[in-house]
């Protein structure tokens, strides 16, 4: 057996104080998917000390930032999706592969991805959003078209369905929750053929969800939204035997604004 996990941390080095390594320690998953974590280098394999380690700090200091960790060896890290665009052209710390090596000698490809959120009222920032969703569809078609087991994982920033955000009617014109936004996710479902391993195992819901806002009573009265995903290659998908979103038991204990979801993977 195999567990994946991904979290956006909203801060390594915040998540650390607030509980994480405990709950790595309670959990223990073989990868671990992390994104939003917003340090250098040397302050994330310090973290992570023990594990096979790849991570891409944003060019922008505080921002963004994704990494792989696991407890597996890494064959080999790809980083980014090449060059960016006029609408988007900063391209650091959303997007980093790897390819985990597994027991029986053959590997498994693993995405941590940090979508960047938007602002409706900020066009250029949606611009900016669209652009870079483009190029993970063409990122995506090209690993599907490999036929293997490989799992896109992270904060996609992307509510798919009405079951996916506890006030959909109240959001229906705000980033994250946009027609042009959720039609990539179909493109990925429909055409690409990826599994949607949260819902699927999740039920039709509505949630689970995967973050609250630290404001208010969001995660007492669980109105969230589910942007966080494992979304599998059939070949993988195949594969699943448990999915869970491992919510806090209460906001005091939340490490993160994100819940981690975790797949178990029978391999």
């Amino acid at each position: 057996m195999l567990t994946i996990a991904t979290a956006n941390v909203n801060g390594i080095r915040a998540a650390a104080r607030r509980g994480m390594p405990a709950w790595i320690d309670s959990r223990t998953p073989d990868v671990l998917l992390l994104q939003e974590v917003r340090a250098p280098d040397a302050v994330v394999h310090d973290l992570l000390a023990g594990w096979h380690v790849a991570h891409q700090a944003s060019d922008v200091k505080g921002r963004a930032g994704v990494a792989v960790a696991s407890r597996l060896p890494l064959r080999a890290v790809r980083v980014g999706l090449g060059p960016g665009s006029e609408a988007d052209p900063v391209d650091s710390g959303r997007w980093i592969e790897a390819d985990v090596e597994l027991a029986d000698g053959t590997s498994l490809t693993v995405v941590s991805a940090y979508i960047h959120s938007g602002t409706v009222s900020r066009p250029e920032t949606m611009t900016r959003k669209y652009a870079y969703l483009e190029r993970v569809t063409a990122r995506l078609r090209e690993i599907a078209a490999g036929g293997g087991r490989a799992v896109l994982a992270g904060d996609l920033n992307i509510a798919h369905r009405n079951a996916d955000i506890k006030n959909w009617k109240g959001n229906l014109k705000n980033a994250g929750f946009l027609p042009e936004e959720r039609a990539y996710v179909d493109r990925w479902l429909d055409d690409v053929g990826l599994v949607d391993l949260g819902r699927v195992h999740g039920g039709e819901g509505p949630g689970p969800f995967t973050w609250w806002s630290w404001r208010g009573r969001a995660f007492d009265n669980d109105a969230g939204w589910r942007i966080d995903y494992q979304l599998a290659t059939p070949a993988l998908a195949d594969r699943t035997v448990k999915v869970e979103v491992d919510r806090a038991p209460s906001h005091a204990e939340r490490w993160s604004d994100h819940a981690p979801l975790l797949v178990t993977y029978d391999l």
